[in-house]
């Protein structure tokens, strides 16, 4: 009789497990009631789906917390007719995947293992789901669990993507799009969409980086106290909390936080893995280059450079990357970036060839450092390391990765050595960041005058390069008065021949052609290019930069045959030694197409503007100061071609780009500005155009004087201007000064001398003294004859004007 009782019981306790088991193995929870958007994916999914008789592998993988499983459930309920049974398993463990499909096999009634479950499904030719959530252990062989089998369906979610070896079809699951972040939050936060409650939603939503987790914690937490409006201030002081609390009630069945989602993904990192993701965390989230870190593993320590010993903790980072023998391991690099890629903590883009990481989880990992100050110095001086030993060449690395990571750490204030300090105002510099590279190279100056003196050899190359930035700034003066400075002493100390005396030498003939003493420039840039041939011969780079220089000198005083000729050999071997993109030989076409224009040669001009344009753009960006000022000259290049709606557009692109780069009264912004008056000119809007004109030529006056090329350059449009509106006495006395101030400073022959000649020609056509224009523009011609042939548009002009007289 108690046999009997104990088996009754034993029965029963099976026929519960089993019920149990069935309950379990058909049980596919419904998505969130607030789920939004996704809609990408999800016709994705259905159209891979659609096709019977295959078996469908699809891979979800992406961040915690980006709504991976979300997805899976949306698709699930929106499909479930199409599926002759749908069975969800935790894909967490071993353990709950074996539990998962021994589940099935007792549900079918087909046995009690997992192996009986595998089985039921190879043999059972249908439309099964098998939906194996959140596979995000790298360690589990999810093949030894896929049905062996031509039929079925599978879904699997995980933050691995390297569970995409299976996948049919995958998606990466990352942050939504603004209009659907910003529908969950309302919903979430239980708030009605009406403009301004869409407004304050818009700017939350943007703070946490369109992330769907962070996303609904921020709902709950604004349903829970009714403060829509301020949520943003209270995120902007306490986010890591406010990321780490649960809500008491929650839409879904998903129990974790988001910054516990990705501890415990942290938590599966080996030591090295770890380490480097926290450390990167102190880099700027994007663009993070093997090239980095491999360049600064071969820093060489010199007297000059801080020692082994003060850099103990980035060269202990850096060797958990190197071989037995000290070289870079790409292979051991590999290893840890993949290891943390397995959990999507980290993600690696494969055309641009660097890796990012998720904003919110930049700012996570980077709060889980203990001593945030020594992961500053450490990353803060591998960067600096990096930029010491970079090549010369990689142009790329410098413009588009390194600048991002070097703004980052100034802003974190990381007290690094001034040697690093100085290779920091260089990327400024060369990003075309000149205010940022000022500051910097003050701040390092100010440092080498206390530790090496006025007079040392690296103090005065780093007071060369303030003066540069000064130059670049368009403070011409106070570049000239630094840079004749720096020569005297560098003459003194290195000799007249040294290469960072002819440097200097040649940047003092830069700063005199700003300041429009071309004649002194060109002076000073023969001399530099006799020794540079001496030294360093004919083909080197820095003898064909400074060859190219006294071309463009050539140019600013009229001799533009001369310069074109010395532009085309300067190209020629620039493109030999360095290449067709290099930025050297770049800027030498675009001086080349310069000369064109200068000659009247306007398509060729256009056609190689074109050309350097759309190289600036790949190298440098678009924003870049050597981008802006090819666009303003191809505006330029349209202006001449007639097609001046073109250069407006153009030039209204630069002029907003210079203004936000370099300010509102820099000289190249007022340059663009005064472009632009003449394209609202030749469209007819000559008021406006003169308002400007007005504009520029006051601030011109101010910061160039009255005396410089581009003072009265505008002084000359601002003339025809007055011409084009009938104030011709206005412009008759505007285009006498003109002439005299250039008359004394370039010469009577001068293209601009003979240009504002013309003008000045048609002022008395226009007050009738006609005896007068006629003089003047017979003088005119046979000028331009001279300096410019015959057949050069200018000279053509004037002669078809005196045939009108």
């Amino acid at each position: 009789m108690h046999n009997l009782q104990a088996t009754v019981v034993t029965e029963q306790a099976l026929q519960l497990q089993n019920i149990r088991a069935s309950q379990i193995a058909s049980h596919c929870p419904p998505p969130s009631r607030i789920f939004c958007g996704r809609q990408e994916i999800l016709n994705k999914m259905h159209h891979f789906f659609s096709d019977p008789g295959i078996q469908h592998i699809y891979v979800l993988h992406g961040l915690g917390g980006a709504g991976k499983t979300q997805i899976a459930l949306k698709f699930i309920k929106e499909s479930s007719s199409r599926f002759s049974d749908i069975f969800f398993i935790d894909t967490s463990t071993i353990a709950t995947i074996d539990a998962g499909l021994k589940n099935i096999a007792v549900l079918k009634d087909c046995g009690d293992s997992p192996q009986d479950g595998l089985l039921w499904l190879i043999s059972k030719v249908e439309e099964w789901l098998l939906f194996f959530d959140n596979a995000d252990d790298p360690n589990i062989n999810l093949q030894d669990y896929i049905p062996q089998c031509n039929h079925g369906n599978i879904i699997i979610t995980s933050r691995n993507p390297g569970m995409c070896v299976y996948a049919g079809s995958s998606s990466l699951v990352s942050d939504m799009e603004e209009e659907d972040a910003v529908a969950l939050l309302l919903k979430s936060a239980l708030q009605k969409a009406t403009v301004r409650t869409e407004q304050i939603a818009t700017e939350i939503v943007k703070s946490l980086h369109h992330l769907p987790l962070a996303i609904v914690q921020a709902g709950a937490f604004i349903s829970k106290s009714r403060n829509l409006d301020g949520y943003l201030a209270l995120y902007t002081k306490n986010q890591a909390r406010l990321l780490s609390e649960k809500p008491a009630q929650s839409h879904d069945h998903y129990a974790r936080m988001v910054y516990t989602t990705w501890q415990m993904s942290f938590d599966q990192l080996t030591p090295p893995a770890a380490m480097f993701l926290q450390h990167c965390s102190f880099l700027h989230y994007n663009g993070i280059s093997e090239e980095i870190f491999s360049y600064a593993s071969k820093y060489r320590f010199h007297s000059s450079r801080p020692s082994e010993g003060e850099l103990q903790k980035p060269l202990e980072f850096l060797s958990h990357f190197l071989g037995p023998t000290g070289e870079w391991d790409s292979l051991r690099f590999l290893d840890t970036t993949n290891e943390v890629q397995s959990y999507s903590l980290i993600s690696f883009d494969a055309e641009k060839k660097v890796f990012s990481i998720h904003p919110l989880v930049h700012s996570w990992s980077r709060g889980t450092v203990q001593n945030p100050k020594g992961y500053m110095f450490t990353m803060g001086s591998i960067l600096g390391m990096a930029i010491l030993e970079r090549p010369q060449q990689d142009m790329q690395l410098t413009s588009l990765l390194l600048y991002s990571h070097v703004e980052l750490a100034v802003q974190m204030n990381t007290n690094i050595a001034w040697v690093f300090k100085s290779q920091y105002a260089i990327i400024f510099w060369e990003g075309g960041r000149y205010k940022q590279a000022e500051k910097l190279q003050e701040e390092v100056l100010e440092e080498q005058k206390q530790v090496l003196g006025e007079n040392h050899p690296v103090t005065l190359l780093s007071m060369g390069n303030l003066a540069s930035s000064y130059q670049d700034l368009g403070e011409h003066q106070k570049a000239q008065k630094l840079e004749v400075i720096v020569l005297e002493k560098q003459k003194q100390i290195l000799g007249e021949n040294h290469p960072d005396t002819l440097h200097t030498m040649g940047n003092l003939a830069n700063s005199y052609s700003n300041l429009g003493e071309h004649q002194v420039a060109k002076e000073l840039q023969g001399i530099v290019l006799e020794k540079r041939k001496q030294i360093l011969g004919e083909n080197h780079p820095d003898t064909l930069h400074i060859m190219g220089a006294l071309a463009s000198s050539y140019s600013n005083l009229g001799e533009h045959q001369k310069a074109k000729e010395l532009k085309v050999l300067v190209l020629e071997k620039q493109t030999q030694g360095l290449g067709e993109n290099h930025p050297r030989t770049l800027r030498t076409m675009g001086n080349l197409a310069n000369s064109y224009s200068d000659l009247g040669e306007y398509q060729e001009a256009k056609k190689l503007r074109v050309l350097v344009l759309e190289n600036w753009k790949q190298v440098l960006g678009e924003n870049h100061p050597d981008t802006l000022h090819t666009m303003g000259d191809l505006a330029n290049s349209y202006l001449h071609l007639g097609e001046y709606q073109k250069a407006k557009e153009l030039q209204g692109i630069v002029l907003e780009k210079r203004k936000q780069l370099l300010g509102e009264n820099h000289p190249d912004t007022l340059l663009t500005m005064g472009n632009l008056a003449s394209s609202y000119s030749h469209l007819g809007e000559h008021q406006k155009a003169k308002e400007i004109e007005v504009l520029v030529l006051e601030k011109q006056t101010q910061l160039l004087g009255e005396n410089h090329p581009e003072t009265l350059h505008t002084m000359g449009n601002l003339a025809l201007l007055y011409s084009r509106l009938g104030e011709h006495q206005e412009a008759k006395e505007l285009n006498v000064i003109v002439l005299e101030k250039r008359t004394q400073l370039l010469g009577e022959n001068h293209p601009d001398t003979l240009l504002t000649m013309g003008n000045l020609a048609n002022s008395y056509l226009n007050l009738g003294e006609h005896q007068k224009a006629k003089e003047l523009k017979v003088i005119v011609l046979e000028k331009r004859k001279q300096v410019l042939g015959d057949n050069h548009p200018d000279t053509l002009e004037i002669e078809n004007l005196l045939d009108s007289t």
